[in-house]
């Protein structure tokens, strides 16, 4: 019973947390795929949004943003491992979040996988959005 009392505050808050982030979870993944556009993942490529645009410090601000809170969600993800929450999810969004080396064939690779484009194109239905082109 020691232990309870001790640690009855962390683990409250571990809890909470956790539970925030599947509630932002289940609201922020159709909210990301019904935003992305139809061709997202037909293109052998993806240029980058920093070669074309004019205004490059507010993309370099945007994406080191974009990276912090793509690596806070990997550190709250693999916190999530061990303690209740959507470990797993969370780590995966996070990912996705961040820029790296070789990004978006891991995306391809991840949407070719038996189900997955047809769950994200289903979340797209629901919200009146046409289907991702299927990629190539």
């Amino acid at each position: 019973m020691e232990f309870l009392t001790t640690w009855q505050q962390p683990l409250l808050w571990a809890s909470g947390l956790s539970l925030l982030a599947a509630v932002a979870t289940i609201v922020a993944i159709p909210w990301v795929v019904t935003r992305l556009p139809q061709d997202y993942f037909a293109n052998e490529e993806r240029h980058a949004l920093r070669d074309s645009s004019d205004k490059p410090v507010l993309v370099l601000a945007l994406g080191v943003l974009k990276n912090v809170f793509g690596l806070l969600l990997i550190l709250a993800g693999l916190i999530m491992l061990v303690t209740p929450g959507q470990g797993v999810l969370t780590l995966l969004i996070g990912l996705l979040l961040m820029n790296f080396p070789g990004k978006y064939r891991v995306e391809r690779w991840l949407v070719l996988r038996p189900g997955v484009l047809r769950g994200l194109n289903w979340l797209r239905e629901k919200r009146g959005h046409v289907h991702f082109d299927t990629p190539r």
